[in-house]
């Protein structure tokens, strides 16, 4: 694969990001474009391994032909790169621009050496695609006559409309949001994922195939949606909601798929959480997406962090997102908690290849806190106790303790407050960034679905069947909250068997 001594002739370079101290002045995309010979280069370090781990098993959920691809860059052939890509990946640039690659953490070269630049090369793969006009819509030749409703329009929804509509099924898909793209277009940052240039044209191409799209469109009750803090901000104050019973769908449609994710944030419910000032991460960075495309941050809709005491709570990649959108605020202070310890700088024992490596990262939100303030923003083995708060309502900081992780004879670790560490941090703004839940279940509900013990949707990878005839199940909804890859690769799995359904003798 691409030149066989070139893993040791060449080392690992990744395609810089754009300079910190300028990028947190916009929303701009934070990526720059490297020149071919870059990506030539970095091609040519794919070895011929034998069993490439990167493209299945703890490798690229969707099994992306990486070690194909790699060689035609290395040999100047972009479009077949191009069309291999696609064999396996219906969205190549979000999962280029998002996606931790955990093709390269299991990368063969890894075991001794820096691995492979795969999400790199992954992304220039795709964008040279959209530059050259290679990527073209490709509407079915033939109508099978069967029709499939999609709930929910994250990445997970969109791949599934994308396969059912070129196997020729009319696919229309619902989104309680004003815009299409769920989790892709309001849970990431614009400088992570531009909405417009990058997350439109994409879903312009599936208009264009044939998919009907279906916006401000709740399937559920009234009253749920009511309760949704963060789905009422996804509209504008002139647009309507229309309400839909998901048992009419059922009713309407051959198939129905749920592609809801997972909305229900982890919340931290301690003394003082009542305070004005505490936010969950989605209903932050929702509102500053929504702001942006909607006026470019004038209308004042969004939590604006400009000269406040900004901490966020919980780390991950939600976490970095609270921290570059904070900084682009123009924040006065930022911290950032983490409950765990430090991770290591290199693989530990007990985290060998071909596992995901379990190391310390410095992300794009902590290289731009860095440039900043000269300092990464994280605190970590971090416990918050209470949050502190004026007669007002509003909150003003909060208290923490520190803590030691404790291995016991089992081997599992135990969480320890270290006495004498308590701590007030002063705070204008909390964000809760500690995860997801599951599925918001009123709507699923309606149609008497069952739940697995973790409160998801209960249908079994690879078949995403659920315990109604007809409804399926695929994304965060049914496997919990995961990596965009993941949903790309339920969606997929979820189109082959709905069609299966659809096409049965009757």
């Amino acid at each position: 694969m691409g030149k066989p001594t070139g893993f040791k002739e060449y080392q690992r370079e990744t395609v810089p990001y754009r300079d910190p101290k300028l990028r947190i002045n916009d929303y701009a995309e934070i990526y720059t474009d490297p020149p071919v010979s870059h990506l030539t280069t970095q091609g040519a370090r794919c070895m011929d391994c034998g069993v490439p781990f990167c493209q299945s098993g703890t490798g690229c959920p969707v099994d992306n032909l990486i070690p194909e691809w790699n060689d035609l860059i290395y040999r100047d052939r972009w479009r077949e790169a191009l069309n291999r890509l696609h064999l396996t990946n219906n969205f190549p640039e979000f999962t280029g621009r998002v996606c931790p690659a955990p093709c390269e953490g299991s990368c063969v070269l890894g075991i001794t050496n820096p691995p492979v630049t795969i999400k790199n090369i992954e992304n220039a793969i795709i964008d040279r695609g959209f530059e050259e006009g290679w990527v073209q819509p490709l509407p079915p030749k033939v109508e099978t006559g069967k029709s499939v409703a999609i709930i929910g329009s994250g990445p997970a929804g969109l791949a599934a409309a994308q396969q059912l509509r070129r196997l020729g099924h009319a696919v229309t898909v619902y989104e309680r949001a004003d815009r299409i793209g769920g989790l892709l277009m309001y849970g990431i940052p614009n400088m992570k994922l531009d909405k417009n240039k990058v997350v439109e044209r994409r879903i312009q191409q599936m208009r264009d195939e044939g998919v009907e799209f279906i916006t401000c469109a709740h399937v559920g009750k009234q009253e749920e949606f009511a309760a949704g803090h963060v789905t009422q901000i996804m509209l504008n104050a002139e647009q309507e909601i229309t309400y839909i019973d998901p048992n009419q769908l059922t009713q309407e449609f051959d198939a129905v798929l749920w592609a809801i994710g997972a909305t229900q944030p982890r919340d931290l419910p301690i003394p003082g959480r009542e305070f004005n000032g505490i936010h969950t991460a989605m209903e932050f960075l929702t509102r500053n997406t929504k702001s942006l495309l909607d006026s470019n941050l004038e209308d004042g809709q969004h939590i604006s962090a400009k000269d406040k005491d900004v901490i966020v709570i919980g780390g991950g990649d939600t976490g970095t997102d609270c921290i570059a959108t904070s900084l682009r605020h123009g924040c006065k202070s930022l911290v950032n908690f983490e409950l765990l310890p430090k991770p290591p700088t290199e693989r530990a024992a007990d985290n060998p290849w071909p596992e995901w490596p379990k190391i310390f990262r410095v992300d794009y939100g902590h290289e731009s806190a860095i440039a900043r303030d000269g300092k990464d923003p994280r605190e970590f083995c971090i416990l918050s106790k209470e949050f502190i708060g004026d007669d007002s309502g509003n909150l003003t900081g909060v208290r923490t303790v520190n803590v030691e992780w404790i291995k016991d004879d089992a081997g599992r670790y135990a969480m320890q407050e270290v006495p004498g560490t308590e701590k007030e941090w002063k705070a204008d703004i909390i964000t809760l960034a500690m995860g997801f839940l599951g599925p918001e279940h009123t709507a699923t509900d309606m149609l008497n679905l069952e739940y697995d013990p973790r409160s998801n949707i209960n249908a079994e990878h690879g078949s995403y069947t659920t315990s109604v005839d007809g409804v399926f199940a695929a994304g965060d909804c049914r496997r919990g909250q995961s990596l965009v890859v993941w949903a790309i690769n339920e969606g997929r799995g979820a189109a082959r068997v709905i069609d299966q359904y659809l096409m049965r003798s009757d």
